[in-house]
């Protein structure tokens, strides 16, 4: 089997790491694809403003599984390889993440109107930000011990908290935690402009500049949590025990922030990253203690498809759904959609309530999905990032 990338799979193989991604990255394309955005259930929304549904949960977790992918990645070459050499590898991957991206961002308008797509095109984004907090939190790993690396995510999360909660926003004259007001939508407004932020919103972007720092948080958070996992000198129940406890830990210590620094994705608040973070450890030590240590491994193939060969599937999930728009289907009564809606409202809207018929269509997206990445990884097909 071809080697993965750093951010998919380790050298040393953590059954667990690769189900808990894969079942990360199969909630996140269920969430990114309903049939009809327009009925969609509860929990797969992400909050309004301040709040924490199952919905934002994933893009928190899959940093998460960055970090510990990175501890078992570099860990193991840290003693035998040059720093710069480790360093150079992570930034050309990053780049090519950073680059796919864009690329999202400007598909198809780059190949209608090329001015007018890269005039408006938004630089941030799901897998720009992938891209900064892998290279950013290698870096760190490579360059420093865990005891180093600890006191970074503490200094983070308050440095963090201190500039969102205290820093007097320019043009507004307070420190606040509005949409549009707060200093992170500033700084974004000040550096990118409202023509390359988030279309939805224009004003602000969930993946922006500021509230990638915090994001950087949750890849460290991933990080000691790997690097302690690896650890040969504890015994698997300790090693079990320690991260359960550490992950209520964080939970409280979230839930605790939330009351004077709200937990929201948006803006991914420091308490967000505790309380994520704190979940993702539970979720990883469940994985690890079911699958690695008491050998349940039945109906995890699933699950490991979709894990081995994760931003492919994420990138290539974005982009077809895309293609789709622009194929135009001539309707009997004489109208024309789009062929996503034509299979919508061919297949799924006659034969469901509309938010179960939107629920179907993700469904069977992640379905299809699944029988092409399982045959990939039959065939021993892993594409590189």
């Amino acid at each position: 089997m071809s080697q993965p990338s750093i951010l998919q799979q380790s050298p040393v193989r953590l059954l667990s790491l690769d189900v808990f991604r894969g079942l990360t990255v199969a909630a996140m394309i269920l969430v990114n694809n309903p049939g009809s955005w327009t009925h969609i259930y509860a929990p797969l929304k992400h909050a309004e403003w301040h709040g924490c549904t199952p919905t934002d949960l994933i893009f928190p977790f899959f940093l998460f599984i960055v970090g510990v992918s990175i501890s078992y990645a570099l860990g193991s070459k840290k003693g035998y390889m040059s720093h710069s050499k480790l360093i150079m590898t992570a930034l050309k991957r990053a780049l090519i993440l950073f680059g796919l991206g864009l690329f999202l961002n400007l598909f198809p308008k780059v190949f209608t109107e090329p001015m007018e797509a890269f005039q408006t095109v938004r630089i941030p984004g799901v897998l720009q930000r992938i891209a900064v907090v892998f290279f950013i939190t290698a870096v760190i790993f490579i360059k420093t011990n865990p005891k180093t690396q600890l006191r970074l995510l503490i200094g983070i999360l308050i440095a963090y908290w201190a500039m969102m909660t205290l820093i007097p926003v320019p043009g507004v004259g307070y420190a606040n935690l509005e949409k549009e007001t707060n200093l992170g939508a500033w700084l974004d407004r000040s550096l990118l402009t409202e023509a390359h932020l988030w279309r939805s919103a224009k004003t602000w972007d969930p993946e922006g500049i500021l509230s990638t720092l915090p994001a950087i948080g949750t890849g460290l958070f991933g990080v000691l949590v790997g690097t302690w996992l690896k650890r040969k000198d504890r015994e698997e129940s300790v090693k079990i025990s320690w991260m359960f406890s550490t992950g209520v830990l964080a939970v409280i210590l979230g839930l605790i922030w939330d009351l004077c620094f709200p937990i929201n994705k948006a803006l991914w608040t420091s308490s967000f990253v505790l309380y994520a973070g704190g979940l993702a450890t539970i979720g990883l030590a469940l994985c690890y203690w079911l699958i690695d240590v008491q050998g349940y491994k039945k109906g995890t193939k699933p699950f490991v498809v979709y894990g081995v060969n994760a931003i492919t599937v994420f990138f290539l999930s974005g982009l077809i759904p895309r293609i789709l728009t622009m194929i135009k289907v001539n309707m009997p009564d004489g109208s024309t959609v789009n062929s996503r809606e034509w299979m919508y409202e061919t297949f799924f809207s006659p034969y469901f309530s509309p938010i179960n018929a939107s629920l179907a269509g993700a469904v069977t997206f992640i379905l299809i999905w699944l029988g092409i990445l399982w045959w990939m990884y039959n065939k021993k097909i892993i594409i590189k990032v």
